[in-house]
């Protein structure tokens, strides 16, 4: 499995307009490593350091072609000193993630592709558009990583009270204020429970 998804993911990085879906597997199986990705990318394609985090923090993360936006992969890593056990895996726009969802896919197609409507934080903070599916084909992915996404609204109408869908609050997808807002996925991740946590 491990050749297959090497030479899967070769394909898909060689240039922008190749894109495919990637599995819970390989680079990015719960038992992932650096020493995996220096081996499926190169060790000059491998960078770990210290990395921006979330609320103007500071963290150690692995980043796979650093310097090209388009194919750049960062994992963070439940077991630091081994660099080993994938926390989350942020993806790059040109790949899909497990269960068809990609940076860009729409509210609808969201839906669509988990088969019922989910909830998520409401837009305009720290955590907005933020959700991980708790139900639905999403919540379930073979290799038992789990997907989390960010959404962002891409439009705001003057004539929409986009109040009760802004701030600390949750959102169902079926939210008609939603309707004329252009909802998209804005940055996408795979990851897994920390190890204290599985079954």
């Amino acid at each position: 499995m491990l050749v297959r998804a090497s030479m899967l993911l070769s394909l898909v990085m060689v240039g922008p307009s190749l894109a495919a879906e990637i599995a819970c597997e390989g680079a990015f199986a719960i038992d992932s490593s650096e020493a995996r990705l220096i081996e499926l990318y190169g060790a000059e394609n491998v960078v770990t350091g210290i990395v921006p985090g979330p609320e103007g923090s500071e963290m150690l993360a692995t980043t796979v072609f650093p310097d090209n936006p388009k194919k750049t992969l960062q994992f963070v890593w439940w077991d630091e000193p081994g660099l080993s056990d994938p926390s989350y895996i942020d993806l790059p726009p040109k790949l899909i993630a497990p269960g068809g969802v990609r940076i860009g896919t729409t509210l609808d197609e969201l839906e669509a592709l988990n088969g019922e409507p989910f909830t998520f934080s409401g837009f305009g903070w720290d955590y907005g558009g933020g959700t991980s599916f708790q139900s639905g084909r999403l919540a379930d992915l073979p290799g038992g990583c789990i997907l989390s996404i960010r959404l962002s609204a891409q439009v705001y109408p003057d004539d929409v009270d986009t109040m009760p869908v802004t701030g600390d609050v949750t959102v169902s997808s079926t939210d008609p204020l939603l309707d004329r807002m252009d909802v998209r996925v804005a940055t996408l991740a795979v990851g897994y429970p920390h190890p204290d946590f599985r079954d």
